[in-house]
């Protein structure tokens, strides 16, 4: 019988809005101009280049979500995260784009 894990979980919005209520941090992993355009409060800003770059230069901690526009940048960087051994980490299926379609606000610099 395979045990077989899942690197990182790839979670849609209800599950997100959980995982936010419970601490966890968000990290946008957008470009600068897609960045300033809104983002999740609260939300961290890493661009997925420079983690592709150099990724010992950005800590992430444990319980982390990555987010991006809509769910496949955020699911590169979490794997790359969790190869760098970050534990509990969560890719938002459906990205900034998901949020602001439910209403839920964005915050811009």
């Amino acid at each position: 019988m395979s045990n077989q894990v899942t690197p990182f979980r790839d979670l849609k919005i209800d599950d997100i809005r959980k995982l936010i209520d419970e601490g966890y941090e968000v990290v946008d992993v957008r470009e600068d101009w897609e960045w300033n355009k809104g983002h999740l409060p609260g939300a961290r800003h890493v661009v997925l280049n420079s983690i592709l770059a150099n990724p010992t230069a950005n800590k992430f901690r444990d319980r982390t979500i990555f987010v991006c526009a809509v769910g496949e940048r955020s699911a590169v960087a979490a794997e790359m995260a969790v190869a760098l051994g970050v534990n509990d980490v969560v890719s938002f299926r459906g990205g900034t784009k998901a949020w602001k379609d439910a209403g839920l606000p964005l915050e811009t610099p």
